[in-house]
């Protein structure tokens, strides 16, 4: 090496798009989804290490590239509150995180899951479906997860009436019984641009919930509106349910609110999109301080779930994470296809991290290719 600590010597933003052929019709978004964007953050040192992350598309990284090259890529304290500024002016640099305690794991020799705390090297997942299937296929793909190993299964709503949301609720819960651990995700948190549809009050909210403690259901999961303090803690204090959510909110001062408050009892935030790897590894001391679970939103692709799962075996105590799984529409090859080997449970439901340094993963250079829409260069 030219000198005895490294240097951030460059950083590459590449933006991709995957066909998807039949669409993804996701339960969230009214429109099916034809590609599938990604985008590859990768952090270069002069010792000619790389560190790689994905997430948020990074538009708007241009101005603010020089905070990094030529930095230090270990001070990663340093690097999170510049990202956390960054965040309040131009979206969210999460990505870049990632990358860089990637980076700093191969800088050092060492897995993420033990930079985080080194609390345990798996975690065990919940198969998280995103296709509002008729509940008879509702109940065909419950029983495949069952056989799969995963100990649980979120199911979305957001059907055209929530009478079907609760005939397929009841059509999985009467296919699986007790073999499976049952959360409903309601979808009021956030919406996509185009859906001006309010969320549901606390009274509309107790009302479904009642409906989901027939059904054993494990938690309900974004019930309401993201800053909805006071209907989110009269709910909790309403229904026996597990109240979830956070998985887009985005500072640290909401997710203060969200403690204050006594709003939920599982934070859902994703290291994609919210505070970084340091950020929420704090954040995550927090909530279980205080007697709750933390255990991410992973909805993105392959690097942003092993990003996730490093943070929450190494940092956290939780019984699960999910993990996004709802084939053919959504499998593992889509989600992970810029990976060279796509991320899979074992036959009882456990992701297990190696040793490898950093996030451990290896990127499919020819598929990135294949699929690259743009590039761009910051030195």
């Amino acid at each position: 090496m030219s000198r005895e600590t490294p240097r951030i010597s460059r950083i590459d933003i590449t933006h991709h798009q995957l066909e998807l052929d039949p669409p993804f019709p996701a339960s969230w978004d009214s429109q099916p989804r034809r590609k599938f964007p990604a985008t590859i953050v990768r952090v270069h040192d002069d010792a000619g290490h790389v560190g790689i992350g994905s997430g948020d598309a990074m538009y708007g990284f241009a101005d603010y590239q020089h905070l990094f090259v030529g930095t230090d890529p270990l001070d990663l304290a340093r690097h999170s509150a510049v990202l956390d500024n960054i965040g309040f002016h131009a979206g969210r640099p999460w990505p870049l995180d990632i990358a860089l305690w990637d980076l700093a794991g191969k800088i050092r020799g060492e897995p993420c899951w033990k930079m985080m705390g080194g609390r345990s090297n798996r975690i065990r997942a919940y198969a998280s479906s995103g296709v509002h299937r008729h509940p008879d296929e509702m109940a065909k793909m419950a029983l495949h997860v069952a056989s799969r190993g995963f100990p649980a299964l979120k199911i979305r709503f957001g059907r055209p009436s929530l009478a079907d949301d609760f005939t397929a609720l009841a059509a999985v819960r009467d296919a699986v019984g007790s073999r499976l651990e049952l959360m409903v995700d309601c979808n009021q948190g956030w919406r996509m641009p185009w859906d001006t549809a309010a969320p549901w009050t606390v009274s509309e909210a107790l009302e479904v919930a009642r409906e989901l403690e027939k059904q054993d259901v494990y938690w309900m999961e974004e019930p309401l509106h993201r800053g909805d303090y006071e209907g989110y803690a009269a709910l909790r204090r309403a229904t026996t349910l597990r109240i979830a959510g956070g998985e887009m909110t985005r500072e640290r001062y909401e997710f203060d609110q969200l403690l204050a408050h006594d709003c939920l009892d599982v934070f859902q935030p994703d290291v994609a999109c919210s505070l970084g790897m340091e950020g929420l590894r704090k954040l995550a001391q927090a909530v279980e301080a205080r007697g709750k679970v933390f255990t991410p939103h992973t909805w993105g692709n392959g690097i942003g779930l092993a990003a996730n799962l490093h943070l929450t075996a190494g940092a956290a105590s939780a019984p699960f994470i999910e993990f996004p799984y709802d084939p053919p529409e959504w499998s593992i090859e889509r989600r992970d296809f810029m990976l060279t080997r796509p991320i899979d449970v074992d036959g009882e439901g456990w992701l297990t991290l190696s040793d490898e340094p950093g996030l451990g993963l290896t990127l499919d250079e020819d598929v990135l290719a294949a699929t690259q829409s743009s590039r761009s260069t910051y030195a």
